[in-house]
């Protein structure tokens, strides 16, 4: 009877644990409400031409740009980071998820002893051996394990997200690279064009300055205006080179093979198909793999709440051992043990407390940075359509200037060999001519990495059912952007 009285007690505490477990429940989880116009407010140009995200890059029809990006895919280090970190948040899940199963060990022991000296002091030598098995399992009465793996489980599809993100940033980055690289050499040809005709000029002039049909005033405008082209060519030249090292930064350093397939390329800007922009801004905004790691970061943070509210009650855990002893003197034993065991917070200094207030300031931080996160992604979709809208626009007139101004400089060329016109008014004439041609490459290549720039912000054709953790390093070879 002492016994069973001793063990009223125990019984009554797990009990009063057992009714406050069905008093503690946290809310569910619910994604924070942000209102979201229903229309784009800047124009959507799509040229009465359509083209699927997903299979957007095979549009430019340019292999050497697709060879890049693959690279890109394969060699680049910042993915390579992101995929490690997926493997990280992987082994935290294993470890949170642990944490809500039985724990059980082994052990064992073999000791030799005895004692050596005088006749007097000798012992005979004793043997003892011994086995154990240990196994221990906390009762998740509050949810704190349950909730704790949630978020671990929650933050491994975040770091897939990332993964994914990262992906549509480094070909939306290699694309944007190669565009402004061929734009480049058009503009780098231009100038080398133009510094021939130039030169060509400085001969025709020193022949007219030597026969006295011009001052030596012209040479020298001749000579100045030639090397000013020259400079120019030269940094033009450099800042091509620039974009060469960049690509190779980003495909994994591998020059050599990046400098032959720029050699195989089209010599133009590449030019995609555009493709039509019919989902509203919120539909828009599921497409980002950005804005899904907030709100699954928004929802970690929610469990993490939910963690930190059950350490603020008791405990419960089960746990036995069983031991077998062995010694050559004293025989065998089998010593066993089994029970209960509950701790129960009384004071702290306010940690647990704290540590809740902490969850949920974490989780407001979440909820700004989703609602932040929006804001910026449908910014993102308004300006690149603005730009686009505007560069389309823009074209037109660019083209009829720049056709308009090399005929007026032909012409005033043809008067200036005739003499009828000065070499400071041809001068005029060709840096306009020269500027004007100038412009519309620039104008070209800001349309395209524009379309680059909305296929960006609106998540690169990124879809959400392909994100399976299983099949990850599958899809990192297989999926198309």
């Amino acid at each position: 009877m002492k016994t069973a009285r001793n063990s009223i007690p125990s019984l009554c505490i797990i009990a009063a644990c057992l009714a406050l477990s069905s008093c503690v429940t946290v809310a569910g989880f619910e994604k924070p409400d942000l209102k979201i116009a229903q229309a784009w407010h800047a124009p959507s140009p799509h040229g009465g031409r359509t083209s699927d995200l997903v299979s957007w890059w095979s549009t430019f029809n340019d292999p050497s740009l697709t060879a890049l990006i693959v690279a890109a895919q394969t060699e680049n280090s910042d993915l390579q980071a992101a995929t490690a970190e997926i493997e990280r948040a992987r082994a935290t899940l294993v470890s949170a998820r642990a944490g809500t199963l039985p724990q059980l060990g082994v052990s064992g022991s073999l000791i030799h002893s005895g004692a050596g000296g005088e006749k007097a002091n000798k012992a005979e030598t004793v043997t003892t051996t011994s086995s154990g098995i240990d196994a221990s399992w906390e009762v998740d009465l509050f949810g704190k394990n349950r909730q704790e793996s949630e978020a671990a489980r929650l933050r491994v599809q975040e770091r897939i997200s990332d993964w994914h993100g990262a992906r549509v940033s480094l070909a939306a980055e290699v694309a944007d690279l190669y565009v402004q690289y061929r734009a480049c050499r058009q503009l780098e040809r231009a100038y080398s064009t133009e510094l021939a005709s130039q030169r060509e000029t400085i001969r025709a002039t020193e022949t007219a300055v030597t026969s006295g049909l011009t001052s030596s005033a012209d040479l020298a405008l001749a000579r100045a205006s030639t090397a000013s082209s020259s400079s120019a060519l030269i940094a033009q030249r450099s800042e091509c080179e620039v974009f060469v090292k960049s690509l190779v930064q980003l495909t994994g350093g591998n020059e050599p093979r990046v400098r032959e397939l720029l050699t195989k390329g089209r010599s133009g800007i590449p030019i995609p198909k555009t493709f039509k922009l019919t989902a509203v801004p919120a539909d828009a905004l599921r497409q980002r793999p950005d804005i899904n790691t907030l709100e699954l970061e928004i929802a970690a943070a929610f469990a993490e709440i939910g963690a930190a509210q059950a350490n603020l009650y008791p405990s419960l855990s089960l746990s036995g051992s069983v031991t077998l002893d062995s010694a050559s003197m004293t025989g065998i034993a089998l010593p066993w043990s089994f029970g209960p065991a509950v701790s129960i917070p009384l004071f702290d200094g306010g940690s647990r407390r704290a540590a809740v207030g902490g969850a949920a300031a974490a989780y407001d931080v979440a909820v700004a940075g989703y609602k932040s996160g929006i804001l910026n992604a449908i910014a993102e979709v308004e300006a690149a359509l603005v730009r686009i809208d505007s560069a389309r626009r823009r074209i037109g007139d660019a083209t009829v200037a720049t056709r308009n101004y090399r005929d007026y400089f032909q012409a005033l060329d043809a008067n200036w060999k005739a003499g009828g016109v000065s070499l400071i008014d041809r001068e005029d004439a060709r840096r306009s001519a020269q500027s004007a041609e100038i412009s519309l490459i620039e104008i070209r290549r800001d349309a395209v990495r524009y379309w680059i720039a909305l296929y960006k912000a609106l998540g690169g054709g990124w879809n959400s059912s392909a994100a399976n953790p299983e099949n990850l390093q599958k899809k990192s070879k297989g999926t198309q952007f």
